[in-house]
């Protein structure tokens, strides 16, 4: 007969952080999808311009940077992607208004 009282020793770590790092990745595409949304709708569907939709991408990962308490990592990935978006809008008009 199984006793009734051998219940919960099963070793958890490997799940919990399996779950961890699912809720960090979820975590971070919706701060990415969130800045997408505003800076493709600023630049593009309201005609604001690039510069002001980079600037709400910018604050946005700021905001949740700061409000969720990320990882150095989120900080580094975001620097990338604030240079590569603001290089983006250097150079591409340049190849636009040349033609």
């Amino acid at each position: 007969m199984a006793q009734s009282s051998a219940h919960g020793d099963m070793e958890i770590q490997e799940q919990k952080d399996t779950f961890h790092g699912f809720l960090m990745a979820t975590v971070w595409m919706c701060i990415l999808i969130a800045q997408g949304v505003a800076l493709a709708t600023l630049a593009f569907a309201i005609g604001a311009g690039w510069w002001m939709g980079w600037l709400v991408f910018v604050v946005l990962g700021i905001a949740a940077g700061f409000g969720l308490r990320m990882s150095s990592v989120y900080w580094a990935v975001q620097v990338v992607l604030w240079v590569l978006l603001g290089l983006g809008g250097l150079i591409v008009p340049l190849f636009t208004s040349a033609g």
